[in-house]
């Protein structure tokens, strides 16, 4: 098991060095009760209200690549405070990452509010994702209805596993964009027809061929 120590004070007051040094020291002692690697430990003083802080940034980083999946905090109150705490909370939950408090003196414990509102928070997300998919099948459709084909267009149908697709269709961006749709539900239409295609990549593909077009019309004037 491999684990992230973080500790936090609200000011940069110097009396508060000596809580930080304190939390390091117990949380340290914890991870070897528990049997846990540190592989970092992060202080910072800053003010629990502030999600962009730069050790929470650089401990969701460490998560999120996989380099532990332990957290270690004094008490909830030091990951935040309000609805930083709570989007925090969230997106550690959401990892399966395990925290563990001086206060627990094992796995956090939530109250009923916390659990309450990580529950609605959750569910909100999950719909947001069903939204989200119902807006590409129904790009799909628009584009299928406005005449486009992609059987015509993959050549990895029916081939050999490992066979590269074709580049880009850039005369495809050009063709959804004027039905209507965003940049990023044209990319996400053409995903689904199998391009490996980014809303930034569509769109300068699609800045690119105006601008082609555009210098190769000067041109013949």
């Amino acid at each position: 098991m491999k684990g992230i120590i973080y500790v936090r004070v609200s000011t940069i007051k110097e009396s508060q060095t000596s809580s930080l040094e304190r939390q390091k020291r117990e949380l340290l002692h914890l991870a070897v009760k528990q049997g846990i690697a540190i592989i970092k430990v992060i202080e910072e003083k800053a003010s629990g209200y502030d999600v962009d802080r730069e050790g929470i940034l650089d401990m969701l980083s460490l998560f999120k690549e996989g380099n532990a999946n332990i957290l270690l905090i004094q008490d909830d109150t030091r990951l935040g405070r309000g609805n930083a705490k709570m989007a925090i909370l969230h997106q550690l939950l959401k990892w399966k990452i395990k925290v563990l408090t001086i206060e627990d003196q094992g796995e956090l414990s939530l109250s009923e509010t916390d659990t309450m509102v990580l529950d609605i928070v959750s569910i909100v997300e999950e719909y947001q994702r069903k939204l989200h998919n119902v807006k590409i099948k129904r790009g799909m459709k628009k584009a299928v209805a406005e005449g486009y084909r992609p059987e015509k267009n993959l050549n990895w149908k029916n081939n050999a596993v490992g066979r590269k697709r074709k580049e880009v269709p850039v005369k495809e961006i050009i063709r959804l964009k004027d039905t209507g749709l965003t940049f990023h539900e044209v990319a996400a239409t053409l995903r689904g027809f199998g391009y490996d295609l980014s809303k930034a990549t569509a769109h300068r593909r699609y800045q690119e061929f105006f601008q082609e077009n555009n210098t190769d019309s000067n041109r013949d004037i």
